[in-house]
């Protein structure tokens, strides 16, 4: 098992993201001052400038940048997006500029006071906090980015303090990489959409599992097909004709979206891989355990038991795995800590609900919140690698992140601390520390892409080779 100290990384911490993100930051490092910060700063208005300039992937690192300011002037960087709701997100980190006047959030160390302080090259998006409380940033469309509005104000204002805008930007932060086709799928029961990256193929397969919010989201997915593999996100319940609630599953409904992806020309065999958060954590596991073509699957704060609803195959029945309210503690805010809720699944009627993995014939990797206070991540992650080595089976990557909450996503969505919880009806706590939970979400992502393409791309090679 790893445990792995929070890192942000960016210019200057000795570590690439890999697989593009470390290009980019080593691009950004290369950048010649005089190409951000061209003339003087008395000739000149002060001006925000981005790296890249114009359009970047969202997972990707940005370099932000203020130019011909005066030089020593304390200023406030405040950045703002709206998702697809409409939530407005926002933060700010309080800067002096140096000694020509400018301002590097790569170099230039945020203040105390504001919403993040020392260097911090990505502080502006990991820090972003909803004007409304208890939302969380969702992407809904993918074919559209997201729009960054970066202001720059004179000084340090304090709450509703009017404040002096001496320059603005802004920058679209995409998840539809250039040449990835989205293709929206009605295949038998199946509804889902597909990403392929551009090329003739054949790319690893991967099915994305969401957790209990429902319907389709797509951004997680979509984002992983930048990096050379054909993911399919799969709705499950809430979307279209399928289950309007989390009442019952029928596993023969994910067969279906496995066999379509093992039988699509796009897509290398001879297995493919599965990425599931919570809820999509146990169903990816229900799904590595009962069906054939899985080669590997990655659980993020995932359950090894069955949760919330019932799971049917064939004439298997596993019931939801047991829980008592009388558990949830009430936090200073009023909300809600649910992490001793559910019952233990290795114990009495608990054991009812605990899926057998030890069927499974694949690779596993769980990415672990040790902050997670929807449920206990970490035991679960911990006594799957139990059974599976009990079993002869190989020993599982565990990487559990300090700090990191429930919620880890793709690199620099922010955190949500707490929001409404849909299976206890009421707003509850996921856990995590802002920067901590920032630098796991760009490491997991990291490992994530490296796990499956050792265990998509390689060894499926080398398999086909031998035959």
């Amino acid at each position: 098992m790893a445990y792995l100290e929070p890192r942000l990384f960016g210019p200057g911490s000795g570590l690439g993201l890999g697989l593009g993100l470390g290009r980019a930051w080593r691009l950004l490092k290369r950048l010649p001052r005089r190409q951000a910060f061209s003339a003087s700063s008395s000739l000149m208005e002060p001006r925000v400038a981005f790296s890249p300039a114009g359009r970047s992937l969202f997972d990707q690192p940005l370099g932000v940048y203020v130019e011909a300011l005066r030089p020593e002037l304390e200023v406030t960087l405040r950045a703002r997006l709206r998702d697809d709701a409409g939530e407005v997100f926002e933060s700010q980190g309080f800067y002096r500029a140096d000694g020509e006047g400018r301002v590097d959030a790569s170099r230039s160390p945020a203040l105390s006071g504001g919403s993040f302080s020392g260097v911090e090259p990505m502080g502006l998006l990991w820090a972003l906090k909803p004007q409304r409380p208890l939302r969380r940033l969702v992407k809904r469309h993918v074919e559209s980015p997201f729009v960054l509005e970066v202001e720059v104000l004179e000084g340090h204002p304090r709450g509703q303090a009017p404040a002096k805008v001496l320059a603005k930007g802004t920058h679209q932060r995409d998840l539809l990489g250039q040449g990835l086709t989205r293709i929206p799928l009605r295949e038998g029961a199946v509804r889902a959409t597909l990403f392929l990256p551009p090329g003739d193929g054949p790319f690893p397969g991967i099915i994305d599992i969401s957790g209990t919010g429902g319907g389709l989201p797509e951004y997680r997915a979509c984002l992983m097909a930048n990096y050379g593999f054909a993911v399919l996100a799969l709705a499950y319940y809430s979307y279209e004709d399928l289950p309007k609630q989390m009442k019952e599953f029928h596993l023969e409904y994910f067969e279906e979206a496995v066999n379509y992806m093992l039988k699509h020309p796009k897509v290398k065999g001879p297995g493919i891989g599965l990425l599931g958060h919570s809820k999509g954590g146990d169903l990816c596991i229900s799904m590595a355990s009962f069906l054939k073509g899985i080669t590997a699957t990655v659980t993020v704060n995932g359950s090894i038991a069955n949760v919330g609803a019932t799971l049917h195959y064939k004439d298997i029945t596993i019931p939801p795995l047991g829980f008592d309210l009388k558990r949830i503690k009430m936090d200073k805010n009023g909300l809600a800590d649910i992490v001793d809720v559910l019952d233990n699944p290795l114990e009495g009627q608990g054991r009812q609900s605990l899926i057998p993995l030890e069927k499974a014939e694949g690779h596993f990797l769980f990415i672990v919140g040790k902050d997670d206070h929807n449920w206990k991540s970490e035991f679960f992650a911990n006594e799957a690698s139990k059974i599976l080595q009990a079993h002869g089976k190989e020993k599982p990557e565990i990487i559990c992140y300090p700090g990191a909450g429930h919620y880890i996503e793709p690199p620099y969505m922010p955190m949500c601390p707490a929001s409404m919880h849909l299976l206890v009806g009421q707003p509850a706590i996921w856990g995590g520390e802002p920067r901590a939970h920032a630098a796991a979400q760009v490491d997991a992502w990291k490992q994530i892409q490296v796990f499956f393409h050792k265990h998509l791309s390689t060894e499926q090679d080398e398999r086909q080779s031998k035959l």
